[in-house]
């Protein structure tokens, strides 16, 4: 490996190429041109590419194989190549630099460390010996919804990995993460009988009263002692002022630490019923990301990687995430590491940015973890 193998204004370089693609996950074409750009990014190594067409309104996934090391468990990565930014955001958040921090919609979450991820391969490929295991880097185009066209590749690519590496974004000042809450969604559909509020209001049964006890009833289960959050994002009722509400919608996210309070709260949030005669509660959901609990095999992945962090010059810490991501859907049966991206903060926010100081170290990082793994 050449000395300048991690130069960060190369590294940089290629990372502003994809940000400047905008890729909101509800623009399939656009995450397509992206897609294009990286694939084409291992037409001259020794990969093969492999392109699942989009469907669902979603755009293509890519997944990337090594030419050595697929006849037994190796390494699977994964990354997103979609955005929450719509199309635009390129104008108001421009790629830009200043000083230790360089900006763009979507560089820090997660085009800046699915780069990372992609450059510690070329130099993986420039070696003269290769690793024992095989690398396979799977992009998928919805991780901001929830994965929904992706989870089936990513849970059969995991269950055959030994080891997965998530390059979502680091945080709090480069930890990486071992651990995030499960997440469940569900929706909430009452209804009642219209009347007029003013001559009959008592031939009426008003859905949207019935919702308000719906969410004490789900504002009740929070439990932040145990981690638990439960929270009604949207609701939606009624025709006009001067009607009794006939229907009312609720969209409600829950996050759980564990299976065992998933398994608690699950079956009690779809359970639930009406408290009002001539009012009927339909709740429908699931749990649409198990947690992600750190298991022994992960912590000793973790273990591994501080260690070759410490060689390399850096403390790796580790956090627990309230959030969500693809690791969700391999920790529990693989040994699973994420965070591995760039640090920065403001994911989703129009200043999100990355710290250009984190690019060399993360990048030889990630580069050690494929040389090393075993």
């Amino acid at each position: 490996m050449s000395s300048n193998a991690f130069e960060i204004a190369q590294i940089l370089e290629g990372i502003r190429r994809w940000v400047l693609i905008e890729s909101p996950t509800e623009r399939p074409d656009q995450i397509n041109k992206l897609a294009d750009v990286v694939a084409a990014g291992y037409r001259d190594l020794p990969a093969g590419v492999e392109r699942v067409a989009g469907r669902h309104g979603c755009g293509d996934h890519l997944v990337t194989r090594s030419s050595w090391g697929q006849g037994v468990p190796g390494i699977l990565v994964l990354s997103h190549l979609d955005t929450v930014h719509p199309m635009g955001s390129i104008e108001r958040l421009p790629f830009k630099i200043d000083g230790d921090r360089a900006f763009g919609p979507g560089i820090y979450d997660m085009k800046g460390g699915a780069y990372l991820a992609y450059h510690a391969f070329r130099q993986i490929c420039a070696d003269d010996a290769r690793p024992p295991l095989g690398i396979t880097h799977l992009y998928v185009s919805d991780e901001e919804l929830g994965s929904p066209t992706s989870r089936a590749l990513i849970e059969a690519d995991g269950r055959k990995a030994k080891y997965v590496l998530v390059t979502e974004p680091a945080r709090d000042g480069g930890k990486v993460i071992t651990g995030r809450k499960g997440v469940a969604r569900f929706d909430v559909f009452i209804k009642g009988a219209p009347a007029h509020a003013g001559t009959r209001p008592e031939d009426g049964r008003s859905a949207i009263r019935e919702l308000a006890h719906v969410i004490q009833t789900l504002e009740a289960m929070n439990d932040l002692t145990r981690g638990i959050t439960v929270n009604v994002g949207v609701v939606r009722g009624g025709t006009r002022p001067n009607v009794v509400a006939e229907l009312a919608y609720a969209q409600v996210d829950v996050r759980v630490p564990t299976m065992a309070h998933a398994d608690e709260l699950v079956p009690k949030i779809l359970g639930i019923t009406s408290r009002s005669d001539g009012v009927s509660v339909t709740v429908s959901g699931e749990l649409n990301r198990p947690p992600y609990e750190k298991t022994s095999a992960g912590a000793a992945l973790y273990a591994h990687a501080k260690t070759l962090a410490a060689e390399l010059g850096f403390e790796l810490l580790d956090a627990f995430s309230g959030g969500g991501s693809d690791s969700n859907f391999t920790a529990p049966h693989t040994a699973t590491l994420d965070g591995l991206g760039v640090d920065g903060k403001g994911a989703h926010t129009y200043h999100e940015q990355l710290y250009i100081s984190s690019i060399e170290p993360r990048a030889r990082l990630l580069y050690r973890l494929y040389q090393t793994l075993r």
